[in-house]
């Protein structure tokens, strides 16, 4: 076997110690019968304190009886008999160990204590282990099996990986990609992840040329950096990560204070994450199975744009009903195709896409061998996808079965992977699946819905792998003196790194206010303090102010945010002008606990809270990341121009806001959170007219 990975020896041992056979228990003989069922290549030895043989197997005392290299122990003993376990493995020069036992930190805080505990014992020793309260792992692939979940027979072999933290899922997800004809390389149950997690396992199969895709539920990931490590060797492998997520990415309590909080809401950052490293984030057990099953058999395709075909006229319009909500593009075939499609296809066929071979397929199926291979042509697609209603057998309805045939003759001509699709779920039997194999079928989608769903992200894995490369190095130092804090220290700090801000006057009376007032024209008068910051709540915001209001104003301000924080430190009154019409921006970065710092942009004054609209990326970005999250807004027409209203510079603004995100870069690991709100952009004229910053306590 290749040793090129860390984990290597550990999924793929041959040799396995079964610590807690006994032929008296019902559990240890459904733990032997996996062996044989998944197909292990190895000897197994029978583990018990009589020594005595089990379920056919030679039985020891202990593992240093056994005499042979033992790569593996699968330790199924009482909690309180574990530790001892992981000794007599460590004594005997075991370095692997899968721990199915369960009752540690699963359960409550003595558990969590027992956890510790063995997990020390196999440091100690050099063990490796995964668990415990694991169901453990079958590499199909490398005939390598420590598990107690069933296998599904007839036993299929396929290219897809699945891991889970929880071993229910893996099993259910198991089944139902058996269900599905799916087979896969290779399925892991994580448990309590208390030495191997998720992180080192998704990097193992980067390396195994027997996975084509890696299928993830997850619930939290223990070890984020050593997963983005993890992620990006994936990415720059063009290896697929699909999966499921539950739960929320927590935010630091102190970015509540910046509008940015709002607008990237309590998963945001990880989707961001997501977006970075080419990995598909799926709602459903189906969709996770289904889609990382479509990429590992097609792999990315080019131009990332799909193209449909279908016997009936009405899953086409149901198609790009589906297709609009997933996001998946419906680019029309070119003319020169749509020209050839018509020399053979029935003259009332429609040549659009989606493509409707209409249903002359059942008096002539050979119309999808002679229409595939011009559609799969079009230079417009990089995969054309057939749905059509496929048999359980061609015994069932012959002409259906010869259907399946005929398109798979046109893939075949074509030089595109197959991929068919039903309309609709349907129970499937066995001869089904030797038919569309038959038919050298690469990906099957039996449901329309969740299959445009799987379309819609090979698109957009396709779409972020060519724009992929490896993450620049980002760095986190504090800048020379002291750390900006006010309004004013923040806006200086960012016009330092290329953000141009709207002009100030510290003002300390209203005399002085009154001559700033008349020198700028209309004014907008703010306090500043490093004590408040959301001014307007304060009462400490004045807009459209006049010299000879200034005065008085002033002193309202004042007035107001004494009483509104009696205790706030107050360094006097910001004057500037007062600006006309522009579409304001909201520009944050924010800290993520798991995933560092993220650039958010949306849209500012009223309809931050209106529209939630906005996109997130991790830092670092540049400006064509930038101008890809302008273009992801909702309201990305405001700044093309829209009804009279001017256009905004977007490379101008997409070069200031990536400075925002090297700004926040160079502001330290105590940075919660840089935020510009407003940054006011019409035509050229580009502003930042308030800064904020937020520290975590330093340690």
């Amino acid at each position: 076997m290749s040793m090129g990975n860390p984990l290597t020896g550990f999924f793929q041992p041959r040799n396995v110690a079964l610590i807690g056979a006994s032929d008296r228990s019902e559990w240890s003989r459904l733990i032997h019968s996996r062996f044989g069922a998944f197909g292990h290549q190895g000897n197994l030895y029978a583990i018990n304190r009589d020594g005595k043989p089990a379920h056919g197997l030679p039985g020891f005392k202990n593992c240093g009886e056994i005499g042979q290299p033992v790569d593996m122990a699968y330790i199924f003993v009482p909690a309180n008999a574990v530790g001892q376990a992981l000794r007599d493995a460590g004594d005997a020069g075991i370095k692997h160990a899968v721990v199915l036992t369960s009752g540690f930190a699963e359960v409550d805080a003595e558990g969590a204590a027992m956890q510790l505990e063995i997990t020390e014992i196999a440091r100690s020793y050099g063990i490796r282990m995964l668990g415990p309260n694991s169901l453990g792992f079958a590499n199909i692939a490398h005939g390598s099996v420590t598990t107690s979940m069933p296998p599904r027979l007839p036993l299929r072999q396929g290219r897809l990986a699945v891991v889970s933290q929880s071993g229910a899922i893996t099993s259910e997800l198991n089944k139902y990609a058996h269900n599905q004809g799916i087979g896969l390389s290779f399925m892991a149950a994580t448990g309590n992840e208390a030495d191997i997690g998720i992180a080192e396992i998704v990097d193992y199969l980067v390396d195994d040329d027997a996975v084509g895709a890696i299928a993830l539920y997850i619930e939290s990931i223990k070890s984020p950096a050593a997963f983005a490590a993890a992620a990006a060797r994936a990415a720059a492998a063009k290896k697929p990560i699909v999966l499921l997520k539950l739960g929320r990415s927590p935010m630091s309590a102190a970015i509540a204070q910046a509008h940015t909080g709002s607008l990237v809401g309590d998963d945001g950052i990880f989707d961001a994450m997501c977006k970075r490293y080419a990995i598909s984030r799926v709602m459903s057990l189906e969709e996770l199975i289904l889609t990382a099953n479509l990429l590992a058999n097609v792999g990315p395709i080019s131009p990332p744009r799909i193209g449909m075909a279908s016997m009936s006229g009405g899953a086409c319009a149901i198609y790009v009903d589906l297709a609009e909500a997933h996001g998946l593009a419906v680019p029309q075939y070119a003319e020169d195709t749509q020209a050839r499609l018509r020399e053979v296809l029935p003259g009332f066929a429609s040549t659009l896409n989606p493509l409707d071979v209409t249903g002359a397929v059942m008096t002539d199926p050979s119309i999808w061998a002679r229409a595939l291979p011009i559609a799969c042509s079009d230079p417009n697609m990089g995969l054309v996808v057939a749905f059509t209603v496929v048999p359980n057998s061609p015994v069932e309805n012959a002409t259906l079965g010869a259907n399946v045939i005929q398109i798979g003759e046109g893939y075949r001509a074509s030089g595109q992977p197959a991929v068919v699709g039903t309309t609709i779920m349907q129970d499937a039997a066995e001869s089904r699946f030797e038919l569309l194999a038959e038919a050298g079928v690469a990906a099957f989608l039996p449901n329309l819905d969740v299959g445009v769903r799987a379309l819609a992200h090979l698109q957009r894995w396709s779409e972020n792998l060519a724009v992929y490369r490896p993450e620049i190095a980002a760095g986190d130092a504090a800048p020379a003196g002291k750390l900006p804090g006010s309004e004013r220290e923040t806006l200086a700090y960012l016009a330092s790194y290329g953000v141009p801000v709207i002009p100030s006057v510290l003002v300390q009376d209203g005399q002085a206010a009154a001559k700033a007032v008349a020198e700028l024209g209309l004014s907008v008068l703010k306090i500043a303090s490093p004590d408040i910051a959301h001014k307007t709540e304060a009462g400490g915001v004045r807009l459209r102010v006049e010299a000879a209001d200034a005065a008085t104003v002033f002193d309202e301000i004042i007035a107001s945010v004494k009483a509104y924080a009696p205790t706030a430190a107050i360094d006097g009154v910001l004057v500037g002008p007062m600006r006309g019409d522009g579409i304001e921006l909201v520009i944050g970065v924010t800290r993520d606990p798991e995933w560092g710092l993220a650039l958010t942009v949306g849209f500012g004054g009223v309809l931050t809270e209106l529209l939630a609209d906005s996109a997130t990326r991790l830092l670092p970005v540049d400006r064509s990341a930038v101008i890809e999250m302008l273009g992801a807004l909702r309201g990305a027409k405001l700044l093309a121009g829209y009804r009279g209203q001017a256009g905004v510079d977007i490379e101008r603004l997409a070069e200031i806001i990536a400075g925002v995100g090297q700004a926040a870069l160079g502001l330290g690991p105590t940075l919660a959170a840089l935020e510009v709100n407003p940054l006011r952009a019409s035509g050229g004229l580009i502003e930042a007219l308030d800064g904020l910053t937020i520290y975590h306590a330093a340690g």
